[in-house]
């Protein structure tokens, strides 16, 4: 069961996912959230509050997909690597589409203001370590060079379909060519 707290902290971020960050008001979110107005100010006083807390919701519910993902799929080589990352890319645009305009709405806030920035770095650490286990475990040699490399190309494909979105979108055969090319090299071959 979801608190009050939760509750307007997800309708914050389908405010966020929906309208921009320009769109993100208290008044907004009460009335994505179904609430009386005044509701999510009782919560999160000023709009840095609001923002702060979706923050780490976002992180919360970001960290629930990979889980649910990783439930399911455990890359241990390249080729699953790039079957997995299409899997998220597909989840991200899809059924999380919202969640991931989200975040990157607060990604481009934080640029403009060094207050976010410092919580954006933490929570994206810990993002970070996801990806770089990912990438060590599928045969990285250097999972510190290569996890930026790849999650970095990941992260502009998933930002193109957020922009222009392909009902096809099939982003495997880029990402399997990233992958080969950065983590393959460096993984010893499997022989049957």
């Amino acid at each position: 069961m979801t608190g009050r707290r939760e509750q307007l902290l997800d309708a914050a971020i389908e405010v966020l996912g929906g309208a921009g960050i320009h769109g993100l008001t208290h008044r907004a979110v009460d009335a994505a959230a179904g609430l009386p107005t005044g509701s999510t100010s009782n919560h999160f006083r000023t709009r840095d509050s609001l923002l702060g807390a979706v923050i780490e919701r976002i992180f919360e519910r970001e960290r629930a997909a990979w889980e649910e993902l990783a439930a399911t799929m455990y890359p241990v080589t390249p080729h699953d690597l790039a079957r997995t990352l299409t899997v998220a890319a597909q989840l991200s645009t899809g059924r999380n589409r919202a969640l991931t305009l989200a975040r990157y709405a607060i990604l481009v806030e934080s640029a403009i203001h060094p207050a976010l920035r410092e919580q954006v770095l933490a929570t994206g650490s810990r993002v970070n370590a996801w990806a770089f286990n990912w990438i060590r475990v599928a045969g990285s040699s250097d999972p510190e060079r290569d996890a930026p490399i790849v999650m970095n190309h990941w992260t502009g494909i998933v930002l193109h379909d957020l922009a222009v979105p392909d009902p096809a979108f099939d982003p495997y055969p880029q990402i399997s060519a990233l992958v080969e090319a950065v983590v393959g090299a460096h993984t010893p071959e499997v022989t049957s």
